[in-house]
């Protein structure tokens, strides 16, 4: 049996895509934060699937757990990893906590390249393992190729997790590795009805109150109306699988119109868009 390990599995796309690959006959070793979540999921998913209890933060626990991985798969190499876990910090970049800044980047960009380097030896680039080499899928966002306002700190960590997965899918040919991005657009998850509970207060004083107020009603009816966790999890078993993966794939809900708008509209018509939409012009 192939053996996955996706991060962030207690809600949303990483448990989404532990329900898939389960299906499709993987084991899937899975984090979760908290053990009452370990708990859970053993419960839910049975013996395909194995917990592991880490922050994508914590280098000492993520070396812990490659190594109950290591010890799980008996000198076999790892099918793949999927590096979901993250974070949205939100807020005018003006205005922003630089401490939350600093999170943002911490789980959405350190914890990956912590995690990769903790289990790309069972991967394959430990030799001495056998089977093929696995696949490393780093999921992204629409928001790693377009930045809306007041997601800057998200966007910023994203953006910068495309580019490490391209720099990191040239390195990693050296023992036959594949790097492949999801760049999902808002997926249907209970996120949604803990971000209706943000309280955006903090920005009482602030000049953008008025429009944070209609961006954030805005953004939460989006994410409501999203792709279900299950069709991002099916694109993950896809990028894991295929003889031939592209190196990303978007997964984004719309219309054709608005789709095709946004590729070939340019940057300042879209500022424009945008700024209509939301109410951004000088006052």
């Amino acid at each position: 049996m192939k053996s996955v390990v996706v991060t962030g599995v207690s809600t949303g796309i990483g448990h989404g895509a532990t329900k898939v690959l389960i299906a499709k006959g993987f084991h899937v070793f899975g984090s979760v934060r908290k053990q009452e979540d370990a708990d859970r999921l053993q419960k839910e998913f049975g013996d395909k699937f194995t917990p592991l209890v880490f922050d994508v933060t914590d280098e000492a626990a993520i070396r812990a757990a490659a190594a109950q991985v290591r010890a799980a798969l008996k000198g076999e190499t790892l099918a793949g990893l999927v590096n979901n876990a993250g974070i949205a910090v939100s807020g005018p970049l003006l205005e922003v906590d630089p401490a939350d800044f600093r999170t943002q980047m911490e789980v959405n960009l350190t914890g990956p390249l912590l995690v990769t380097q903790a289990f790309a030896p069972l991967l394959g680039a430990d030799k001495s393992l056998k089977g093929k080499p696995g696949r490393i899928v780093n999921i992204s966002s629409v928001g790693g190729i377009r930045a809306m306002p007041f997601i800057g700190p998200y966007a910023a960590s994203k953006f910068a997790l495309e580019g490490f997965s391209e720099a990191l899918r040239r390195e990693l040919m050296l023992f036959g590795i594949d790097v492949i991005v999801i760049g999902p657009g808002p997926v249907k998850t209970a996120i949604w009805d803990k971000a209706e509970d943000i309280d955006i207060a903090r920005y009482g004083n602030s000049p953008y109150l008025p429009i944070l107020e209609k961006f954030q009603k805005v953004f939460i009816e989006q994410g409501r109306e999203g792709l279900p966790a299950e069709t991002l999890g099916r694109l993950i078993h896809k990028a894991l699988t295929v003889p031939k993966p592209r190196v990303r794939y978007a997964a984004v809900k719309g219309r054709l119109a608005e789709k095709i708008m946004m590729a070939v509209a340019s940057k300042r018509t879209l500022d424009k868009v945008i700024a209509r939409m939301l109410g951004l012009k000088p006052q």
